[in-house]
């Protein structure tokens, strides 16, 4: 199909759920591990609970796409699945800073606040992974070749702006005047910051819904014996299996960058805020005011890194034709070890934030330069699926770090320990540093060139599994130019 040309606003109606998406994953990012210390959690139980996030991003993600690429009906192929991703996703947001009342109403013996926020998660991150996937396959659906870089950065601009406002919110409501909490203990700042989200990521998926059309598949007949003969996952599965047993050197050097590289994200995204509110702050337990200033605060440093992380994401791919790729991940990875490791000598707040630009630079080149490597090592023919298994090693040192950290703190630190997330900030610099080191054995096949109609075509037919965190960036390089 010869697709027309869009117009700017074109591409801004249909990127602007990307917004409101951001405002799901930006909120928990900065706020669940306060939400459920206040509502009575322990630091080493804190890993645990975050489990629903890469369990969710693995199984999800690959069913939606493949159901998407099935679907056709009055709402079209993937808006179906936009709007009923946002309906639940919202409806979760603007329950969860209630987990706790919601909990003692149905009677605190059958599930406890902390449980019931859990349950709220996991419905959370599922519902956000229903619209997330299909919108990546939008931009393929409804651009041409030319346009499809301007499709990614417009979803990019709208990611790094969600992200910015859904950390920021809580410190924006108190320095608007807002106090007080929960019967649970949960401030009011983070309560109407979460419904305010709700409310941001409904309104802005269904602006989409509403203003932008999908084209109809060009060979309906074609289209319906492609429905019935892909029926299920037992063919994406095989191919899957198939993958596993054929994966390129270059891969399998990546994957355990990977490893380590994501073990460092999840210590930050789970233990700074607390770090901030301990450490920092001072807070000698979650029911002081301090704890609360300092989760908030931990807020605007996740909004540091993600306004880094836009900015810098533009130079990257400059910098990599100048130095090589390896040269330019390995050292952003040093900058966000070096950021999170000097957290330990860091006891102004200001100052804190400084830590963050480390961790924007590092996160910029996460998102773009491990793909960028790979595409150049992989059969452009399989290029969808030997991606998919790629992003297995993202979920699998995230489920690790959830099942494990927990008894890690208990074993070094004791049950409930306020020190414990400062050194699980700091080991999470390790794990990067590691990463960093790493990247020098890997091999960059830098001059293979991978027709970006192989690509497509590939990933028009092959499941494709993103976690949630990894979000399209400007120019991530995944498509050599020419």
């Amino acid at each position: 199909m010869n697709k027309p040309r869009l117009s700017f606003w074109q591409i801004f109606n249909m990127s602007f759920g990307f917004l409101g998406i951001q405002f799901g994953w930006g909120l928990q990012l900065a706020n669940m591990s306060a939400i459920y210390t206040y509502l009575g959690a322990k630091a080493d139980d804190v890993p645990l609970l975050w489990l629903a996030g890469p369990v969710t991003g693995l199984l999800v993600q690959p069913i939606i796409g493949s159901m998407s690429d099935r679907t056709w009906n009055r709402l079209g192929r993937r808006r179906p699945y936009f709007l009923v991703g946002a309906i639940l996703a919202s409806t979760m947001l603007f329950l969860m800073p209630s987990a706790g009342e919601i909990a003692k109403g149905i009677g605190g013996k059958i599930i406890t606040g902390v449980a019931m926020a859990a349950t709220f998660l996991w419905i959370l991150d599922a519902s956000i992974n229903v619209s997330m996937e299909p919108f990546r396959a939008f931009v393929a659906d409804k651009l041409n070749i030319e346009q499809r870089t301007a499709g990614f950065v417009m979803q990019s601009f709208f990611i790094g702006v969600g992200a910015s406002l859904a950390s920021a919110l809580p410190y924006l409501f108190t320095w608007l005047g807002v106090s007080g909490t929960t019967s649970s203990g949960i401030p009011l700042t983070v309560l109407y910051a979460f419904r305010l989200g709700a409310i941001a990521f409904l309104a802005a998926v269904i602006y989409t819904v509403a203003t932008t059309r999908e084209y109809p598949p060009e060979d309906m007949e074609a289209f319906q014996r492609m429905r019935a003969e892909k029926r299920g996952l037992v063919a994406g599965f095989k191919e899957i299996v198939s993958a596993l047993s054929s994966i390129p050197a270059t891969m399998k050097q990546l994957a355990v960058v990977q490893f380590f590289t994501w073990l460092g994200l999840f210590c930050m995204w789970m233990f700074f805020g607390l770090m901030t509110s301990y450490f920092v702050f001072g807070a000698p337990d979650s029911r002081s005011d301090l704890f609360r200033q300092g989760n908030e605060w931990g807020g605007i440093a996740f909004m540091v890194y993600n306004i880094v992380t836009f900015a810098v994401a533009f130079i990257l791919p400059k910098l990599a034709a100048r130095f090589s790729r390896k040269k330019v991940h390995a050292a952003a990875l040093v900058c966000g070890g070096l950021g999170l490791l000097s957290t330990y000598f860091i006891g102004d707040k200001y100052m804190l934030l400084l830590t963050m630009v480390g961790v924007g630079i590092a996160w910029a080149s996460i998102l773009s330069m491990p793909y960028a490597i790979l595409s150049g090592a992989l059969p452009a023919a399989r290029m969808g699926v030997f991606m998919g298994v790629f992003n297995f090693f993202i979920v699998i040192p995230e489920i690790i770090a959830s099942t494990t950290f927990g008894r890690i703190i208990r074993a070094i630190f004791g049950e409930n320990s306020r020190v414990a997330p400062l050194y699980m900030v700091m080991a999470g610099g390790v794990f990067m540093l590691i990463a960093a080191a790493l990247v020098t054995l890997v091999s960059d096949v830098a001059d293979r060139n991978v027709p970006e109609e192989a690509v497509i075509e590939a990933d028009a037919h092959e499941l494709f599994t993103v976690p949630e965190s990894v979000q399209p960036v400007p120019s991530t390089g995944l498509i050599d130019e020419e």
